[in-house]
């Protein structure tokens, strides 16, 4: 077994991305703990119960210690920095103003909706899952991060009306039909063209991160731009924990394209929670099918990434007019076919995102020798 200052220098490599200091370096690992049979429990202080990041030090934990001879499982667990340690950390850092509770403390579950290319319908989408999972009874925020292309205003019938701020100087996001939206649209002339650089959109989104209050959300859908560029890359950088519904058609060369997302989402670490495949079919007002963008292109997708086929939603002419009228048809006309398959896409969704996490609390000294200790999930004593 490697000794624990091995580990503790192994685990040098994790890096909190808020501060961008390593967690050796922030102090932030409470305790290291081995077991004969391999199994290592390593502790880490978060700066915030709700930590939006606690995913990224899970896995990034896990990764720096299963490298080293000898370690056949690594357990995290978390606890949360005393006001005592916290000044410390502070002093340490030269802040006089408080930590940073992190981008999103108080959202559940971030989404970013993301194609290869455009012209699939994402940001359709997008407002349309958005009022579905409202439906459903959850909190819900929309971020149009498509700077470029934004279109989500439009969709919400919002235009260009400009967010109060609040008295923490936090803007407040726009509301309608329930769900929370903030955009690009909302700072410049109705329909002008935003001509930015990688710099501007990096800053600009970060703004929409921290500086929005979003509150409390089950979830906040993130509306990417068509492609791979600087937004994802951004985004992936601002929000490690967020996951990705890649959306296509089911035109093969559209599919080939949306698998390009998907590389780009593996590159950043982001994990790729399902595909929709949209425009599949083409359903008259008399419910004759035409198979118009062909077929199959998104369950192909979906079985080649190994991930689960989250919906299909065809094509209608009220989907097409309720998008440019400024009301999501999930709302307005919920039994349209394609309606009712995106109220069962928002179905889907949740039934395979995370439960809500129990609030922290201070991880108790384990009182068992080490050499009784359990591997994770092992609760009834080994014969």
């Amino acid at each position: 077994m490697p000794s624990h200052d091995e580990i503790r220098k192994a685990l040098e490599v994790v890096i909190d991305p808020e501060l961008h200091r390593s967690i050796v370096e922030l102090d932030m690992v409470r305790s290291i703990e081995t077991s004969p049979n391999g199994v290592v429990d390593v502790t880490v202080s978060l700066t915030t119960p709700g930590c939006p990041i606690k995913g990224h030090f899970q896995t990034a934990v896990a990764d720096a210690v299963s490298k080293l001879e000898g370690v056949s499982h690594v357990n995290v667990f978390f606890d949360v920095l005393s006001d005592e340690q916290k000044a410390a950390l502070q002093q340490k850092l030269g802040r006089g103003g408080p930590l940073p509770a992190g981008a999103l403390a108080q959202v559940a579950n971030v989404i970013c909706v993301g194609s290869g290319k455009g012209g699939v319908g994402k940001s359709t989408l997008t407002a349309n899952l958005a009022a579905a999972l409202t439906a459903e009874g959850k909190r819900v925020g929309v971020l149009d991060a498509d700077v470029w292309g934004y279109s989500i205003p439009r969709m919400y019938g919002l235009g260009s009306t400009r967010p109060a701020v609040s008295a923490q100087r936090k803007i407040i996001p726009l509301e309608a039909h329930g769900v929370r939206v903030m955009s690009i649209g909302f700072f410049v002339e109705e329909d002008a063209a935003v001509v930015w650089r990688g710099p501007m959109l990096h800053k600009a989104l970060t703004q929409f991160l921290q500086d929005v209050e979003w509150g409390a959300l089950d979830y906040l859908l993130v509306d990417l731009p068509p492609g791979t560029g600087d937004v994802s890359m951004t985004l992936a950088q601002l929000l490690p924990q967020a996951r990705f519904l890649i959306v296509t058609t089911p035109q093969p060369t559209a599919q080939k394209v949306a698998r390009r997302a998907a590389q780009m989402a593996e590159k950043v670490s982001l994990e790729i929670c399902g595909v929709v495949e949209n425009m599949s079919g083409f359903t008259t007002p008399g419910g004759e099918r035409f198979q118009i963008f062909g077929e199959g292109g998104g369950q192909e997708l979906a079985d080649e990434l190994d991930v689960p086929m989250l919906g299909k939603v065809p094509l209608t002419m009220p989907l097409r007019e309720q998008a440019d009228a400024g009301t999501p048809l999930a709302i307005e006309n919920p039994d349209d076919p394609a309606a009712q398959a995106i109220r069962q896409l928002a179905r889907g969704l949740v039934a395979i995102s995370p439960l809500p996490t129990l609030p922290l609390a201070e991880v108790a000294p384990v009182a068992a020798p080490a050499e009784d200790r359990k591997p994770v999930g092992m609760s009834l004593p080994m014969a």
